[in-house]
């Protein structure tokens, strides 16, 4: 029996519907689908329901993907809709802890006056519409305030975390040519300091059109030679918003780099807008006086959906460092402490928690909490049944799936769904989400494509710097024209839930931290004794890191030995994230390649998970078949130790 909204945002949406619009459904499955049949009238719905700003005629002008034109002649600002009526000033709007300095906490109120300060300062520094501004920033006040200061301008946001290399940093922000860069340089992690001044060095000598650095002084970490973060809110000013068309850029997130330099991904005020206030209320419950803590970083999509919590008068809980120090349950003793109702977290914390033992609801006071938002992989059955054990019928476990491409999620729960272990509840409104086979058919109860097949008002609104839109019109519409094709692996269920069995592409994720094969070759491939490389991510079913295992081919009749698996690690260490740090280095005669030059990722990861080479390999599209035959040895062996 499906559990009743009632009591929920989404049972004041419905009301909503019923009193406004004269709407009624008798249960989400009827919901879901007028919201895909009358794109128009459930966006205007969306609009109208939480008081967006502006005024529109027209919904959707053009309807085709890609290109839809969203609000045609709209004017909005995002960051507008942060802040409230004069009651809402006294309200919480951040609580922040951090392992490198004591917490913070800001008001409405208090976050508005550092916003408007941000934005006389940056106006100061010469930004105005159009201009990028861009983060070092770990997840804290400064980055959030930051970021919609810039927006208020209508100047356009880009963030790292101070955890990824210089390299990663500048692939990533001198594609936008920004003029001012907010920094820190250095933080805590659990009990370690860590000093990126070398790294902030490097990231100021690759971005040849910075005008200005501002630095943020963190702990004992300051940045020489910059305007102080004092100094940029010196000045006080009113609040005041620059109204941008709807499509305005809003800020640029970026892809993994799997095929080369990151993809970078603008986003609008509009869609992200619209977007976010109906994940936050119609699937994640967000409602005012809520606090959400969502484990996240700056340089992962779920730090923008974690701060567009404030649109719903919502406080967010924000936290840097280390979600494991000084124990386990680090994360369930902040969310007992700050009285979170909704907890962000990834699978593998919540199997590591499992496997450990750890009784959250026992140890800590978790009476606040109505939800675990869960995202970044696959959450497996036991998760799920462990989560519901231990924290009781009354918190809605819920396992969303979508992307930075986004920023949003396309499959997940909420409180008219019920929850079934290892499986999404069902689509989310607005979105048009199935999965196809390869003929481009309508698949149930098989694995496919999970694919859109109609336009979101938060699709990218392009590529920066992408002539004629062709790398985006790669990157989701080459495999089947005029619908989009996320890359993942999706199974829809007979009861319209749906499990998905991971990436379809090559992109590493582990610990949060997403990045792609481009970057990681880049890195090892510069080593002097490295002549070729291959990484594969081999996941774990129980929901843990899984085995990150490196191939490398070696130049100059060199050995692999500990000394250069040493230097290897110690490269992507610095360079890329300590997450990335491979388990089992290789070294191998060749890496294998098509005949057109590209590596075979896909093929000789899924040798490794135990299919035979000529299951997954034509021989006729390899320069060098007998180059596979190492890998199946390999696979072999861990097929063996794995059996042990």
């Amino acid at each position: 029996m499906s559990p009743g909204p009632e009591g929920t945002a989404l049972g004041d949406y419905l009301n909503w519907l019923a009193t406004e619009r004269g709407r009624t459904f008798p249960n989400y499955a009827s919901l879901w689908r007028w919201s895909i049949e009358d794109l128009d009238g459930f966006w205007t719905s969306v609009w109208d329901r939480f008081g967006v700003h502006g005024n529109h005629e027209e919904v959707l002008g053009n309807r085709d993907m890609p290109g839809a034109e969203w609000f045609p002649g709209a004017r909005l600002n995002y960051a507008e809709h942060m802040f409230g009526v004069d009651e809402d000033t006294d309200r919480v709007a951040v609580i922040a802890h951090s392992q490198t300095r004591d917490p913070v906490e800001l008001t409405f109120g208090e976050l508005g006056e550092q916003v408007a300060r941000a934005a006389v300062g940056l106006r100061r520094l010469g930004v105005g519409r159009g201009d990028r501004v861009v983060g070092y920033l770990p997840n804290v006040p400064e980055a959030l305030v930051l970021f919609l200061a810039a927006a208020s301008l209508g100047a356009v946001w880009a963030s790292c975390a101070p955890e990824f290399g210089a390299r990663s940093v500048v692939d990533r922000f001198a594609q936008l040519e920004p003029t001012v860069l907010v920094a820190v340089s250095g933080y805590t992690y659990g009990d370690r300091d860590i000093d990126r001044a070398d790294e902030l060095a490097s990231i100021r000598a690759g971005l040849p059109t910075l005008r200005h650095v501002v630095g943020v002084t963190y702990g004992d970490h300051r940045v020489p030679d910059a305007l102080s973060w004092d100094e940029l809110l010196a000045e006080p000013g009113p609040l005041t918003f620059t109204a941008v068309p709807f499509d305005h850029p809003l800020y640029v997130l970026f892809s993994s780099g799997t095929t080369g330099l990151p993809k970078a991904i603008v986003h609008g005020h509009g869609g992200i807008l619209l977007e976010h206030l109906k994940l936050h209320a119609l699937h994640l419950d967000t409602r005012p006086g809520d606090r959400v803590l969502w484990y996240t970083t700056t340089a992962w999509t779920m730090w923008n959906i974690l701060v567009s919590a404030l649109l719903h008068r919502a406080a967010i809980v924000l936290f840097d460092g280390n979600p494991l120090y000084p124990e386990l349950d680090t994360q369930w003793r902040l969310a007992a402490d700050n009285r979170a109702t909704l907890l962000g977290t990834s699978p593998a914390y919540l199997m590591a928690c499992r496997q450990s033992g750890t009784q959250p609801a026992q140890a800590h006071d978790l009476s606040a909490l109505r939800g675990l938002g869960v995202t970044g992989s696959p959450l497996p059955p036991d998760g799920s049944d462990w989560c519901t054990e231990q924290l009781g019928d009354g918190v809605l476990v819920n396992s969303i799936s979508g992307g930075t491409d986004v920023c949003s999620a396309f499959v997940g729960g909420n409180p008219w769904l019920p929850a079934y272990p290892g499986e999404l509840a069902g689509p989310c409104l607005g979105v048009d989400v199935t999965a196809f086979d390869a003929q481009g058919r309508e698949v149930t109860g098989t694995l496919g494509e999970l694919v859109i097949r109609q336009p979101m008002p938060s699709m990218p609104i392009r590529f920066w710097n992408d002539q004629d839109d062709a790398r985006y019109r790669s990157a989701y519409f080459d495999t089947y024209p005029g619908v989009w094709r996320h890359g993942d692996w999706a199974t829809v269920t007979n009861r319209h839930s749906f499990v998905i069995s991971g990436r379809s592409d090559a992109t590493l994720n582990r610990g949060g931290v997403r990045l792609g094969t481009a970057e990681f070759y880049t890195v090892v491939e510069e080593l002097p004794d490295v002549g070729d490389s291959l990484v594969l991510h081999l996941e774990d079913p129980e929901g843990g890191p899984g085995q990150l295992i490196l191939f490398v081919t070696l130049s100059g009749g060199g050995a692999l030995d500990d000394a250069l698996r040493g230097r290897i690690r110690a490269a992507l260490r610095s360079q890329l994230s300590p997450r990335h740090v491979p388990d089992v280095i290789e070294a191998v005669a060749a890496i294998p390649r098509t005949l057109t030059g590209k590596k075979l990722e896909t093929p000789i990861k899924q040798i490794l998970l135990g299919r035979a080479a000529d299951e997954v390999i034509s021989r006729d599209s390899v320069s060098d078949f007998a180059a596979i035959t190492v890998f199946e040895s390999f696979a072999a062996d861990l097929r063996r130790v794995g059996a042990r």
